[in-house]
Protein backbone atom coordinates (compact mmCIF):
# COMPACT_ATOMS: atom_id res chain seq x y z
CA UNK A 1 0.00 0.00 0.00
CA UNK A 2 1.23 3.50 -0.78
CA UNK A 3 0.36 5.88 2.03
CA UNK A 4 0.44 8.90 -0.26
CA UNK A 5 -2.51 7.70 -2.33
CA UNK A 6 -4.69 6.15 0.35
CA UNK A 7 -4.16 8.74 3.04
CA UNK A 8 -6.63 9.33 5.85
CA UNK A 9 -6.89 13.13 6.44
CA UNK A 10 -5.45 14.14 9.81
CA UNK A 11 -3.01 11.25 10.09
CA UNK A 12 0.75 11.45 9.66
CA UNK A 13 2.08 10.62 6.22
CA UNK A 14 5.54 9.44 5.25
CA UNK A 15 6.33 9.11 1.57
CA UNK A 16 8.75 10.12 -1.12
CA UNK A 17 7.88 13.37 -2.87
CA UNK A 18 8.96 15.37 -5.89
CA UNK A 19 9.80 19.07 -5.43
CA UNK A 20 8.20 21.33 -8.06
CA UNK A 21 8.92 25.05 -8.33
CA UNK A 22 6.36 26.78 -10.52
CA UNK A 23 6.80 30.44 -11.50
CA UNK A 24 3.46 31.82 -12.66
CA UNK A 25 3.40 33.50 -16.08
CA UNK A 26 1.27 36.41 -17.26
CA UNK A 27 -1.64 35.34 -19.43
CA UNK A 28 -3.11 37.39 -22.32
CA UNK A 29 -4.88 39.57 -19.74
CA UNK A 30 -1.61 40.02 -17.78
CA UNK A 31 -3.03 38.00 -14.86
CA UNK A 32 -0.45 35.53 -13.48
CA UNK A 33 -1.38 31.98 -14.47
CA UNK A 34 -0.10 28.62 -13.26
CA UNK A 35 -1.58 26.51 -16.08
CA UNK A 36 -3.22 23.69 -14.14
CA UNK A 37 -6.53 22.72 -12.57
CA UNK A 38 -7.14 20.74 -9.42
CA UNK A 39 -9.73 18.37 -8.04
CA UNK A 40 -10.36 16.92 -4.62
CA UNK A 41 -10.24 18.21 -1.08
CA UNK A 42 -11.41 17.04 2.34
CA UNK A 43 -14.87 18.44 1.57
CA UNK A 44 -15.25 16.32 -1.60
CA UNK A 45 -16.34 12.68 -2.00
CA UNK A 46 -13.39 11.07 -3.79
CA UNK A 47 -15.54 8.03 -4.64
CA UNK A 48 -17.41 10.27 -7.09
CA UNK A 49 -14.21 11.47 -8.75
CA UNK A 50 -14.27 10.87 -12.52
CA UNK A 51 -10.50 10.24 -12.29
CA UNK A 52 -10.94 7.43 -9.73
CA UNK A 53 -8.78 8.92 -6.96
CA UNK A 54 -8.45 6.87 -3.79
CA UNK A 55 -8.50 9.60 -1.13
CA UNK A 56 -9.46 13.22 -0.38
CA UNK A 57 -6.16 14.72 -1.52
CA UNK A 58 -5.70 17.61 -3.93
CA UNK A 59 -4.89 16.25 -7.38
CA UNK A 60 -3.83 17.90 -10.65
CA UNK A 61 -6.68 17.15 -13.06
CA UNK A 62 -5.67 19.21 -16.11
CA UNK A 63 -2.58 20.98 -17.44
CA UNK A 64 -2.57 23.58 -20.19
CA UNK A 65 -0.16 23.04 -23.06
CA UNK A 66 2.85 25.36 -23.11
CA UNK A 67 2.17 26.62 -19.58
CA UNK A 68 4.12 27.33 -16.41
CA UNK A 69 2.90 23.97 -15.09
CA UNK A 70 4.34 22.01 -18.02
CA UNK A 71 7.65 23.87 -17.78
CA UNK A 72 7.83 23.16 -14.02
CA UNK A 73 7.36 19.43 -14.63
CA UNK A 74 3.91 19.05 -13.10
CA UNK A 75 1.83 16.14 -14.45
CA UNK A 76 -1.83 15.20 -14.51
CA UNK A 77 -2.74 13.04 -11.49
CA UNK A 78 0.10 14.41 -9.35
CA UNK A 79 -1.09 14.69 -5.75
CA UNK A 80 -0.10 17.99 -4.11
CA UNK A 81 1.13 17.19 -0.61
CA UNK A 82 2.44 20.63 0.31
CA UNK A 83 2.39 24.12 -1.21
CA UNK A 84 4.68 26.88 0.10
CA UNK A 85 4.94 25.02 3.41
CA UNK A 86 1.17 24.56 3.79
CA UNK A 87 -0.11 21.02 4.34
CA UNK A 88 -2.37 20.12 1.39
CA UNK A 89 -3.47 16.79 2.87
CA UNK A 90 -6.00 18.54 5.14
CA UNK A 91 -7.43 21.25 2.91
CA UNK A 92 -10.83 21.92 1.34
CA UNK A 93 -11.06 22.42 -2.41
CA UNK A 94 -11.76 26.17 -2.07
CA UNK A 95 -8.86 26.70 0.35
CA UNK A 96 -6.53 24.88 -2.05
CA UNK A 97 -7.65 27.12 -4.93
CA UNK A 98 -7.15 30.22 -2.74
CA UNK A 99 -3.62 29.12 -1.72
CA UNK A 100 -2.68 28.40 -5.34
CA UNK A 101 -3.97 31.76 -6.61
CA UNK A 102 -2.11 34.03 -4.15
CA UNK A 103 1.67 33.69 -4.53
CA UNK A 104 3.66 34.33 -7.74
CA UNK A 105 5.80 31.23 -7.09
CA UNK A 106 4.46 27.84 -6.01
CA UNK A 107 6.92 25.62 -4.14
CA UNK A 108 5.20 22.24 -4.13
CA UNK A 109 5.87 18.73 -2.96
CA UNK A 110 3.94 16.19 -5.03
CA UNK A 111 3.46 12.44 -5.00
CA UNK A 112 3.39 10.73 -8.39
CA UNK A 113 2.19 7.17 -8.97
CA UNK A 114 4.92 4.96 -10.35
CA UNK A 115 7.66 7.36 -9.22
CA UNK A 116 7.24 8.08 -5.52
CA UNK A 117 5.74 4.73 -4.57
CA UNK A 118 7.85 2.56 -2.31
Amino acid sequence: MNLAFEHEPGTAIECLSIPIILHKEAGPDQVPRCGFKIGGGIDQDYRKSPQGYSDNGIYVTDIAEDSAATRAGLRIHDKILQLNGYDFTMVTHKKAVDYIKKPPVLNMLVARKGVTQT
